[in-house]
């Protein structure tokens, strides 16, 4: 993969989940921008950039010994902290309105729209999995929403396992 992302970027999603072997191996890559293949003899020189990205504190991480300080160091070059989605309800609309017409171009479907009603439900909900977990939802109401295509989606077409941690009271 590192040879792949040569000249590139290497996106690495829940870097705090790596093991601590394979941190001082990514840590040695990222020094020295050379490496050896697994059983190999000749160095492969990369130019990489990396983009990590975690939902783990790394700080508490580090004071665990769960992950390397000085990893964490290379990697935090221009860190960018994004709040979690039930800290920015107000995106729900928008990601919701994207992830729908980004799926329903992906599988050829028609994007529905979703009723105001059902957008506040979603904007209820206490989203644990962030935008992934909103993602996943749009998809599924798109595939599995029963009623006419056309029609929007509306509340009681969100499946309750779906908001079953939702702080509203909305019962189907």
């Amino acid at each position: 993969i590192l040879e792949k992302a040569n000249n590139g970027t290497l996106f690495i999603d829940e870097v705090a989940d790596m093991p601590m072997e394979t941190q001082g191996s990514i840590l040695r890559v990222l020094q020295d921008q050379r490496f050896y293949r697994v059983g190999g003899s000749s160095e492969v020189i990369v130019d990489i950039r990396v983009v990590s990205a975690t939902s783990k504190d790394l700080v508490k991480q580090i004071d665990d010994g769960k992950f390397r300080e000085d990893l964490f160091h290379r990697l935090s070059v221009v860190p960018i902290k994004i709040p979690p989605l039930t800290d920015r309800r107000e995106d729900i609309p928008i990601l919701a309105k994207s992830f729908m017409e980004t799926t329903a171009k992906n599988i050829g479907f028609a994007p529905r729209n979703m009723s105001e009603d059902a957008i506040a439900v979603l904007q209820s909900k206490n989203w644990s999995g962030n935008v992934r977990e909103l993602r996943n939802l749009i998809e599924r109401l798109l595939i599995m929403a029963p009623g006419n295509k056309q029609e929007p989606i509306r509340p009681e077409m969100i499946p309750p396992e779906a908001i079953s941690d939702s702080t509203n009271t909305f019962r189907h």
